[in-house]
């Protein structure tokens, strides 16, 4: 976007255009050291077993696992993966600008048919020597997965892309529940969504049970598949989460859904028992 060089516009002058400071422009990423990669693999397995942890306990338990190492970066650490304990807060995100407050719509709302409801959220996924960030959308009634994508960085188009993914394979949802994330909260993003007569939910602050199913869905896909591999590259993981969130829509028998899988409840061949 930023053309260094060009004739009669400097830099300065492109990066003023732009509305972005001239560092970002300069900045180079640098990437996270072997031991914080480490912390980050041992802070995601015990934060899926653990999700009730917050920043004081995650030190104390890397400590005990014979890691040195302060608070601070404990903090810091989680905030990279976007790891939160689950209890009621006063602030449990913080929503993105430009954003528009939306109501939870789901409160004694009886789900009862597909498409309904989609809902979406981004987890941590790591690789052998880096990390990902994976965004799924699944529908609520079924728990069928819509759609995917992997990035490398929290930017919000991955998520859009996603969600535009999921819009163009099967008929609109009724309503679309999200976090109040700057991801979803953005107007590009909400756009894709008003722009289709689909009602936008977000969670409430402190709620932290609003959007339990794709919760529920972080965990099987942590301990079934993301656990048990160490992923080259983006293209392995990419890969193998297509095949498991295959197997997880087709053959994977859920016990909330009497033992149906999510394709099945989806498609109307079986109902949730």
């Amino acid at each position: 976007m930023i053309a260094p060089g060009q004739d009669g516009l400097s830099v300065s002058r492109q990066c003023a255009l732009l509305g972005l400071r001239r560092s970002s422009y300069y900045y180079k990423e640098v990437p996270e050291s072997e031991l914080n990669l480490e912390l980050m693999r041992l802070l995601d397995e015990q934060y899926t077993r653990t999700p009730f942890f917050g920043e004081p306990r995650m030190t104390e338990w890397l400590i005990r696992q014979g890691y040195p190492i302060n608070h601070k970066r404990v903090e810091r650490l989680m905030q990279e993966l976007g790891l939160a304990a689950i209890y009621p807060r006063k602030r449990l995100s913080v929503p993105g600008e430009p954003h528009r407050k939306h109501p939870y719509l789901l409160a004694d709302l009886e789900i009862d048919h597909p498409n309904q409801v989609w809902c979406t959220d981004i987890t941590y996924v790591r690789m052998y020597r880096s990390f990902l960030y994976l965004v799924a959308i699944m529908d609520w009634f079924s728990r069928y997965v819509l759609s995917f994508r992997l990035s490398a960085s929290l930017e919000g188009d991955f998520c859009q892309e996603a969600l535009e993914g999921a819009l163009g394979r099967y008929p609109s949802p009724e309503i679309f529940n999200s976090d109040q994330g700057c991801q979803f909260s953005a107007e590009a993003f909400t756009d894709l969504l008003l722009k289709r007569g689909i009602l936008v939910s977000m969670d409430g602050r402190g709620r932290v049970y609003d959007n339990i199913f794709i919760e529920r869905l972080w965990r099987s896909v942590k301990y079934e598949e993301v656990f048990l591999r160490d992923y080259q590259d983006r293209d392995e993981a990419e890969d193998r989460l297509r095949s498991y969130f295959r197997f997880y829509n087709r053959e994977r028998y859920h016990q909330a859904l009497g033992y149906a899988t999510p394709e099945e409840v989806y498609q109307g061949r079986r109902l949730p028992s």
